[in-house]
């Protein structure tokens, strides 16, 4: 019941945001600024006061590294695609490559206003340090598979390293561990102008997850969305929560990286598909389809989380 209540504010933002967006209340090109302020200047914003504030003294390498190893085992899972080529012609290369950016990728939004809510700054520090393991390598696992299966008519191929390099999220965890080593974390005017960015990024976030989810796709998207939802929003979690287990993590751990592993997968991967040659009807379909039903399998996963 804990778990659902501190759900609630989060369906009602994201719920909130369709609405604002099925009203027109705001423009398309409105949602468009807003994702690119949350994903530029906000969201790095909470990442760095966090990672500069939080407790490192016991930084939990293990739980990074059951994340960042999920990540790879999944990405695996999605080369299982391949043989599914000679059975459907729904299924391309570029198909593959959406599928295993989908199975990689994390809505790094909706885990912090989750942890956030469940267990306040605890919660946002360690999704904060989860975020400084998954979100590299989500970004090179994605754009490697783009670039090995993704369709590229005009013979560019993407470069990963400076890609990882530029990404603002990546770079606010860079800026936010250093902050915390050289005991330099941001205090007065400017540590509070800091803070006054980080506590706008949740619940603007969530209005903008919430505005990008296309329905008609959700209605259309079919069997082998429905498919690769489930795998990536039930395996994954279930994965991190067998390895963590056998870990030995403690139960705050574990639902960190429950919560991590259990929410959809990143809008902005649609943007990736569409740059690098991925199926972007099927991103768009991912996306839509995750974040609805995450709403019902996160809380499910959770409480099988041992006591």
């Amino acid at each position: 019941m804990t778990f659902l209540l501190a759900l609630l504010p989060v369906i009602m933002l994201v719920s909130f945001g369709q609405c604002l967006a099925r009203w027109r209340i705001i423009a398309a090109d409105g949602w468009r600024a807003i994702d690119l302020i949350c994903y530029r200047v906000l969201f790095p914003a909470l990442i760095v006061v966090t990672l500069a504030r939080a407790p490192f003294d016991h930084a939990p390498w293990l739980m990074m590294g059951v994340l960042f190893a999920t990540q790879l085992i999944m990405g695996a899972i999605g080369l299982l695609a391949l043989p599914l080529m000679h059975l459907s012609q729904k299924y391309t290369r570029s198909t593959v490559g959406s599928i295993i950016q989908s199975n990689v990728r994390w809505n790094t939004f909706i885990a912090l206003s989750i942890a956030g809510s469940l267990y306040g700054e605890a919660g946002l520090a360690l999704i904060a340090i989860a975020a400084a393991a998954m979100i590299p390598t989500a970004n090179i696992l994605s754009v490697y598979a783009f670039i090995y299966f993704g369709e590229n008519p005009d013979g560019q191929r993407p470069k990963p390293i400076k890609a990882l390099a530029s990404n603002p999220l990546v770079l606010a965890c860079i800026v936010g561990a250093a902050l915390n080593i050289t005991g330099l974390a941001p205090t007065g005017p400017l540590g509070e102008a800091i803070d006054l960015l980080a506590a706008g990024s949740i619940g603007l976030g969530l209005l903008a997850a919430g505005a990008g989810i296309n329905l008609p796709a959700l209605w259309q998207s079919g069997i082998r969305t429905a498919l690769w939802s489930a795998v990536r929003l039930i395996l994954m979690p279930l994965i991190a929560l067998a390895l963590g287990t056998l870990m030995d993590l403690d139960r705050f751990q574990l639902a960190c990286i429950v919560i991590a592993s259990g929410v959809p997968t990143a809008v902005n991967g649609f943007v990736l598909a569409r740059q690098l040659g991925g199926d972007t009807t099927l991103s768009a379909n991912l996306i839509a389809v995750q974040t609805v039903f995450s709403m019902m399998t996160l809380p499910l996963i959770f409480w099988l989380i041992p006591s």
